[in-house]
């Protein structure tokens, strides 16, 4: 620092000095802060990580029991090996990564089932247990054991006919936002749809078969509940994380 010939050090050299000593005081505690974050963070996953696996199988088990068809003699069998395959993927949890590459080769293993499948009515339970295994994804994904791929090369090859149809036109209505939305937690029946959005009769069935024709919700059976796909659960939290990034902006 330099100083006059007459006297003590320039006032305006020592603000900057001294907003330079902060700006370097905060750069490291914010460093050590992260630091320190991470190390703990690291030691919590490592603690928990079986935890978090025993969790998620047991409710995991619960929601499969649930929502698969009842009247299918292969019922039992299917749940056996479904509920194998959920177990097998959640292993990662424990070993702390996952390549892309792995997960995208369980989805061809559960793509492989469904073609094996016997029955229509396989459509309702294979959703299930796609439904189940990407929230297994979602898990390791906020856990930092796997790092999703973003492709942003691949943005020009999107079809955009496709994309409003499928996606943006199903859900640019507020009750049909509502019923998906809705169908995330748990399956519902019309009453319950009927509810929670506020129609009724025709206008409801109009709504519920833009989502149904979109691959987004299915029926159970004739009469039966309704259940968001594996297409619909993956839509809704694309929307939802959308939403989130948008509100920080």
């Amino acid at each position: 620092m330099e100083t006059t010939q007459d006297g003590p050090p320039d006032i305006s050299e020592l603000k900057d000095e001294i907003s330079e000593l902060r700006t370097e005081l905060r750069r490291f505690i914010t460093n050590s802060g992260r630091q320190h974050t991470d190390l703990i963070l690291n030691k919590l996953k490592a603690d928990y990580a079986d935890l978090f696996r025993e969790q998620h199988v047991k409710t995991a088990g619960s929601d499969l029991f649930a929502h698969m068809v009842d009247s299918c003699s292969m019922r039992d069998k299917c749940y056996e090996v479904f509920m194998d395959f959920l177990r097998k993927t959640s292993r990662h949890i424990e070993d702390g990564s996952v390549s892309e590459e792995i997960i995208n080769s369980y989805r061809d293993d559960l793509k492989t089932l469904r073609s094996k499948g016997p029955s229509d009515k396989c459509g309702t339970c294979f959703s299930e247990v796609g439904r189940l295994f990407e929230k297994q994804v979602d898990l390791m994904e906020s856990l930092g054991i796997y790092n999703r791929v973003k492709d942003e090369d691949k943005t020009l090859e999107i079809d955009d006919a496709k994309v409003v149809r499928d996606i943006l036109e199903p859900l640019a209505n507020i009750q049909r936002f509502q019923i998906l939305k809705s169908l995330t937690t748990q399956r519902r029946t019309f009453s319950e749809i009927s509810h929670i959005t506020g129609l009724r009769g025709g206008n409801l069935l109009f709504h519920i078969k833009k989502l149904a024709d979109s691959e987004m919700i299915l029926q159970m059976h004739e009469r039966g509940d309704y259940m968001i796909t594996k297409k619909g659960y993956k839509t809704i939290n694309s929307v939802l994380e959308l939403s989130g990034q948008l509100d920080q902006i």
